[in-house]
């Protein structure tokens, strides 16, 4: 039984993007109930916006099965986390002089959009943190994804007495309890992917601790082989490297290691405000990516072209039937 947020959106979402929400929404539940797994892709903000009021919830539900994130997304979570009670709202950030900007910088506070995250309380807190891993990873000869750094911080228990939320609003915290697969993709450019690189050139670690891209790449092809038998859906926030990245991973296995039978990705939606436009990506519809052995003509297709702030947590309450 669907609740209140489900119903006003079935009785009143009835034609042009609102229509393609609940299409949306009602394909991905499809894709669970035939036994598909589902990819999740986060470009943007979406953390700092506090999507893991409702992602957090969709990853205990077992909604979605693996994401793909911009390393922003994945330390925004963990800053909100320590943080939320020093972050600034900036209601009328469109009026900010440049004057306003730099007083913000002076006061270390980092603006995205119309909320400002605080250096010392959330950036240089968490870093603190990761260059213990890190060295720790160093001298045992250790390699990690950058994620699984950010799971080893979570999982010892040493920031729960910082936690400024309510841990259940923590999406990477519910990845880190299920164990998640995460793919971040162009990880350095990140606030602590500048930390990484600045305490590498220190000396007080290798670069080598990290694994990379490539081992991404690797990683997600071989997780993908082995959950594809009965479909994976894609499910894209924004655009960028976020779902660029993992996207390519079907035509590899096809056009670069040759490999029969595996099939191309079940479902497709982008939430996206990027207009449809010559040469862009983000832009670009979805039956161009049947061209690059990506979709097939019959998959299940959707733009959902809004914010996505204001989309992605009303497609997930309709998953988790609120």
């Amino acid at each position: 039984m669907k609740g209140p947020v489900s119903q006003f959106i079935l009785e009143h979402y009835k034609h042009f993007n609102a229509a393609s929400l609940v299409d949306a929404a009602q394909a991905y539940e499809q894709e669970l109930e035939k036994g598909s797994k589902m990819m999740i892709t986060l470009a943007g903000a979406m953390s700092t916006a506090e999507l893991g009021k409702s992602l957090a919830e969709m990853i205990r539900q077992d909604k979605v099965h693996i994401i793909s994130c911009t390393g922003a997304n994945l330390e925004e979570d963990v800053f909100n986390l320590v943080a939320h009670n020093h972050y600034k709202r900036i209601p009328n950030y469109r009026d900010l002089s440049p004057k306003d900007e730099t007083e913000l910088l002076n006061h270390h506070f980092n603006r995205v959009t119309d909320t400002c995250i605080p250096e010392e309380e959330a950036m240089r807190r968490i870093e603190k943190h990761l260059v213990s891993v890190w060295k720790s990873a160093d001298e045992k000869g250790e390699r990690y994804f950058p994620h699984e750094f950010f799971y080893q911080i979570l999982r010892s228990g040493e920031l729960v007495k910082e936690y400024q939320i309510d841990p259940k609003d923590s999406w990477i915290l519910a990845a880190a309890e299920k164990n998640l697969p995460i793919i971040v993709p162009g990880w350095e450019d990140s606030t602590c992917g500048n930390f990484f690189a600045s305490h590498c050139m220190e000396k007080l670690f290798k670069p080598g601790i990290l694994k990379s891209g490539i081992e991404y790449m690797m990683f997600l092809a071989d997780w993908y082989v082995q959950n594809s038998s009965n479909g994976i859906g894609f499910f894209q926030i924004g655009g960028g490297i976020a779902g660029d990245f993992p996207i390519c991973v079907v035509p590899m296995l096809h056009q670069d290691l040759q490999l029969d039978n595996i099939p191309v990705w079940s479902y497709f939606c982008q939430i996206s405000d990027s207009t449809t436009s010559y040469g862009s990506y983000s832009g670009a519809v979805p039956n161009e990516k049947i061209t690059w052995g990506k979709l097939e003509e019959n998959g299940p297709k959707f733009i959902i072209e809004s914010d996505a702030t204001i989309v992605a947590p009303l497609v997930f309450a309709y998953l988790l039937g609120w």
